[in-house]
């Protein structure tokens, strides 16, 4: 139980990185992922931003790429946030496993899709906005200040990642919350996991100086960090 002290990053493998996981297995984590992200209000920091960024530009129509996009629940969150905004999107989910586009498609996700690691992108590649969510907990330190640099060159207008703040709440409750309702194993296995690898707002303060980035980094809840910067108009 030293393990919920959480005192610094952990370096434990989540099951669903494994690459030799069935397509079946992991459309059934995705579903109970998206179930996880809806009953915690997990949506509601990447929403927020995209309301604050529309309000304070007027942007009409926009192109969002979600890196790490998994089945796609982020990207239909924020179409449905679209269309009750008036506003346009071109969405692209990117995500290196196919089985994320099989599942995202089954799953109904509106948008393009691309099926490659991250950083294979070519530098050219340009959207409006980046998000990420619940992805960059997955990457080691050296690699999310590579992420940070790359999000801030292949976004034109601003980038956001949202994810989970390294706290022995979140972790208790997460312990707690999946075995209650009877989650797929890997989701109950991968849960504590994600927040022991998460985040503390020194952690990204010292990662943004480190990728030579400004970044805002703002708690919000369900113990979530957004982390976000946007260019000047």
């Amino acid at each position: 139980m030293a393990g919920i002290w959480l005192s610094a990053r952990s370096a434990e493998a989540e099951w669903m990185d494994d690459a030799g996981q069935t397509e079946s297995a992991f459309r059934a984590v995705l579903r109970d992922l998206e179930f996880l992200n809806r009953v915690t209000f997990g949506y509601r920091p990447t929403l927020n931003w995209l309301d604050a960024l529309v309000a304070r530009t007027g942007a009409t129509t926009l192109s969002v790429l979600d890196v790490g996009a998994g089945g796609g629940d982020t990207l239909r969150a924020i179409a449905r946030w679209g269309a009750r905004r008036g506003v346009a999107l071109e969405l692209t989910g990117l995500d290196r496993s196919p089985a994320a586009l099989a599942a995202a498609r089954h799953m109904g996700t509106p948008g393009q899709w691309i099926t490659t690691d991250v950083f294979d992108l070519p530098p050219e590649a340009r959207f409006d906005l980046v998000i990420s969510s619940l992805f960059a907990h997955h990457l080691n330190d050296a690699e999310l200040v590579r992420f940070l640099r790359w999000m801030q060159t292949h976004a034109t207008q601003g980038w956001m990642i949202n994810d989970i703040h390294r706290h022995a709440i979140s972790w208790c409750g997460l312990w707690a919350g999946t075995r209650l309702l009877r989650l797929d194993p890997i989701v109950v296995h991968d849960s504590t996991v994600s927040v022991a690898r998460a985040f503390k707002r020194d952690d990204w303060r010292r990662l943004a100086r480190e990728a030579g980035v400004a970044a805002r980094v703002e708690w919000q809840m369900p113990f979530r960090w957004a982390v976000s910067s946007e260019r000047a108009n």
